[in-house]
């Protein structure tokens, strides 16, 4: 089996990152494609970046502090 090699850049494994467990993803040169080791998922960068994206949802009121709990979903945009 080749070594993995790193890509251009860094991208977290979106199965893996959903799971909160933040694991890089590996760059096949031949295939054109990011795969993961941990959970063999595979795709290239545009569906890597857009599952990733979703993912991020998840996160989007990590920092913001809620002192009215009424209607917070206002707050959120």
């Amino acid at each position: 089996m080749a070594q993995a090699g790193k890509g251009r850049l860094n991208f977290r494994c979106p199965q893996c990152f959903m799971r909160d467990i933040d694991m890089d993803m590996f760059y096949d040169k031949d295939k054109k494609e990011y795969y993961c080791i941990r959970c063999q998922y595979h795709g290239d960068e545009k569906d890597v970046l857009e599952k990733n994206e979703q993912i991020r949802l998840k996160y989007r009121a990590m920092y913001h502090r809620f002192k009215d709990f009424e209607d917070f979903s206002d707050d959120l945009s």
